[in-house]
């Protein structure tokens, strides 16, 4: 099928510095992504803490609607 002069020139050129050079760079790329995919699918994700909400007492009187909410009307009476 192929001539023996076809033969050489092709393992001439897969046995070639630049051909062995690309493909090594190759290889060591998708091992890097292959890492840097493993280690981010298996970080646990962070739970997220629900906002706590604000607890209405019940002791304190509700400001008027006559006062700001800050309650600054009501400090300077005292």
């Amino acid at each position: 099928m192929f001539s023996d002069e076809l033969k050489r020139l092709l393992v001439q050129v897969i046995t070639s510095w630049q051909v062995l050079a690309v493909t090594v760079i190759l290889v060591l790329y998708v091992f890097l992504i292959n890492y840097v995919a493993r280690i981010h699918h298996r970080r646990p994700s962070q739970p997220r803490m629900p906002k706590a909400k604000p607890e209405k007492t019940k002791g304190k009187a509700a400001a008027s609607p006559q006062t700001d909410e800050l309650g600054l009307e009501e400090a300077s009476e005292n």
